[in-house]
């Protein structure tokens, strides 16, 4: 008998067993049915992978690019969140919808070729924004970006700044540790392209003397103690002479005006020191006069031509007096009140060696100043339907005379000062043609006219050119009227970025469509008239200005908005020059440009 060859080396005659047979199907059909659900097991997996979207990142320091642990990533509206891991890591999962229904709505199975809101209706949840959040680091709002996703985005990066802090101690001579000093921050700002100086918080110092401040970002400041009387229990006679601590400016300034400047970097930390000294102080009292009763009043007090924080006095409402103390010293005192009849009211004193009471501050009404526009429109199509002008031949609008395309505004000239902005009150009815800016404080202002129609000619007040001198506005005295000149035959200016293709331009710092792209800056070159403008640079790396007065400009292209430009230095803009360009316009001019583009860390 033969022996079989098979695979399995079977003999014909176990071949020929029913038994065996049956058993060799059975064999068969069960490792077939294994094969089958293998198949379905993998497809259930991919099926369940597909059903789901993926969105990843890293949050990174901003200055060392190294990765952040345990940071919150969330979106704004606090629907998703998750921590990094310890690599900077993070990952969200959400569901997809079937294929079917994404279908059904985009004509497509392709979840990725669809936009945002055809996902949301498609029942895909995914945040559109996304930020980052961690102790040490700046908040959101406060130099951190917050990330838009598109909505087939897949991996992102966020960088976080790591905070500044300014900290120190306060010596006091002679202090058993229970004199507590307010300490003040200041921060520069710019404002119209000049230097400006804002509050920026307050702390208490501790029992030893130490204060902090935290989470503060990248700039200038200037830091101060404020007034402290000394009440030592056992050395203090309430009959006697008065001590106190005066001011002090760091490092140890006579005023605010020269006090050093603390410059911060990210994530620097600096240590200030500072000893106030112990001087003689004397009571002050001092009278108002036009106060009405109840009124709250705002008391400033500075050394007298250096203003600036720092001393203080109190009003008394039941005596109607102003009351405090001083050291020896010639102090400017000013009074303002709020509302709509609101006053103001300043006097110089001096304080030598004694007490200090009987002169009177006389509070007067604030100033209001009026505004006349002359319009010298060149051309009758400059002003669309809906504006109302004061000249030219287009017919003047039911609601009156009123233009309704300036705005002007009062900002204050000084690098420090109290005094607020003020602007156009509205109109009082329909029938109101007036401009009127009211409640005026004294002070120093530059005249800012935004206008939407043409361009600015000339803005004056009583002779003086307010293009290139401040408004002044004594204390109670009549102001001239506000005249300016409104015309439409400025300057076209058009150009391009230059030496980038629309690729590198995005890769410069160009984002996606519907967002600013970069800006443009016209700075007006000394004495040479011109008023300073901004253009915006297209996703294509091309931009376009109208209505540019006319002047001589240096014109700059950066890839971001710069609001802290400080564009009335020339030794700011000096450092620019390589990449400025310099031209001079007349009324009419058509003029183009290629920029070079200086990048956010040029």
């Amino acid at each position: 008998m033969g022996v079989c060859s098979g695979k399995f080396g079977w003999t014909a005659k176990y071949m020929r067993s029913p038994r065996l047979l049956r058993a060799l199907a059975f064999g068969i059909t069960a490792l077939s049915c294994c094969s089958s659900i293998t198949r379905l097991s993998a497809q259930s997996t991919t099926a369940a992978i597909e059903q789901t979207d993926n969105l990843r990142g890293m949050v990174l320091n901003s200055l060392t690019h190294e990765p952040i642990s345990r940071a919150l990533v969330f979106s704004p509206d606090n629907r998703f969140a998750t921590m990094t891991d310890d690599r900077g890591h993070f990952e969200f999962t959400f569901p997809r919808p079937e294929a079917e229904k994404t279908a059904g709505i985009a004509g497509t199975s392709d979840v990725h070729s669809l936009e945002t809101s055809q996902l949301q209706r498609a029942g895909i949840n995914r945040p559109t924004m996304l930020v980052a959040r961690k102790p040490g680091f700046l908040p959101r709002n406060n130099g951190q970006e917050v990330l838009q996703i598109g909505p087939a985005q897949q991996e992102l990066t966020i960088s976080l700044v790591p905070e500044a802090r300014i900290v120190g101690h306060v010596v006091l001579p002679g202090s058993d540790g229970s004199d507590k000093i307010q300490v003040e921050l200041y921060r520069r700002q710019v404002r119209e392209g000049r230097e400006h100086w804002d509050p920026a918080g307050t702390a208490m110092s501790r029992a030893d003397g130490e204060f902090r401040f935290a989470e503060l970002s990248a700039g200038s400041y200037k830091l101060l103690t404020h007034e402290l009387l000394d009440r030592d229990p056992l050395t203090f006679n309430p009959r006697g002479q008065l001590f106190g601590y005066p001011p002090v400016y760091y490092p140890a300034a006579p005023d605010f005006a020269t006090a050093g400047v603390i410059r911060l970097s990210p994530g620097e930390t600096f240590d200030a020191r500072v000893s106030p000294a112990k001087r003689e102080y004397y009571q002050v009292k001092l009278g108002v006069t036009n106060a009405a009763a109840g009124l709250s009043m705002g008391i400033q007090v500075w050394p007298q031509g250096r203003a600036g924080p720092g001393y203080s006095l109190g009003y008394n409402t039941a005596d109607g007096l102003i009351e405090g103390s001083l050291p020896d010293g010639t102090y400017t005192v000013q009074v303002t009140t709020q509302g709509p009849n609101a006053m103001a009211g300043m006097l110089n004193i001096t304080v030598r060696g004694a007490a200090l009471s009987g002169p009177t501050i006389t509070l007067v009404p604030n100033s209001s100043i009026a505004v006349s526009v002359k319009e010298e429109f060149q051309h009758a199509d400059t002003v669309p339907q809906g504006i109302t002008i004061i000249s030219g031949s287009r017919p003047v609008p039911e609601n009156g005379r009123r233009p309704n395309y300036l705005q002007v505004t009062l900002l204050p000239a000084e690098e420090f000062g109290f005094a607020p902005s003020a602007s156009l009150r509205p109109p009082t009815g329909p029938e109101d043609e007036s401009l009127i800016i009211e409640n005026v404080q004294p002070g120093r202002y530059r005249v800012h006219v935004n206008t939407s129609i043409g361009f600015v000619s000339s803005i004056t007040s009583g002779g003086t050119d307010l293009q290139r001198q401040p408004l002044v506005v004594g204390l109670g005295g009549a102001t001239p009227p506000i005249e300016i000149t409104v015309r439409d035959d400025g300057a076209q200016v058009e150009g391009t970025i230059e030496g980038t293709t629309s690729t590198e331009v995005r890769r410069a710092g160009f984002n996606s469509p519907g967002q600013l792209q970069g800006n443009v800056y016209f700075v007006p070159v000394a004495d040479s008239g011109g008023q300073f403008s901004e253009a915006w640079v297209s996703q294509d790396g091309k931009f376009q200005l109208q209505q540019l007065p006319p002047g001589a400009y240096r014109v700059l292209a950066f890839d971001r908005q710069q609001p802290d430009l400080e564009y009335a230095s020339d030794e700011v803009m000096g450092q620019y020059d390589s990449k400025t360009k310099v031209i001079r316009v007349v009324p009419g001019q058509k003029e183009h440009l290629r920029l070079p583009l200086i990048t956010a860390s040029e």
